[in-house]
């Protein structure tokens, strides 16, 4: 699934995504962790994978979810 970020915090490695049909949902440190990133910018494109309506793993769309 693909997103666009919505809001990301470096101190907590959280934040929310927009989905294309404008629902937000938001993403803990956990799911950020295992995307190898550093960071992320507000209005990045993202690749998720999300169960149960949470976000378990978040990246840069050109990088594949492990």
């Amino acid at each position: 699934m693909q997103a666009t970020v919505a809001t990301y915090s470096p101190e907590t490695r959280s934040g929310t995504v927009l989905l294309d049909d404008g629902r937000q949902l938001s993403f803990d440190a956990s799911a950020f962790d295992r995307s190898g990133l550093r960071m992320l910018r507000l209005g990045q494109r993202v690749v998720m994978r999300v169960v149960d309506g949470r976000v378990e793993a978040i990246n840069h769309i050109a990088l594949p979810l492990d």
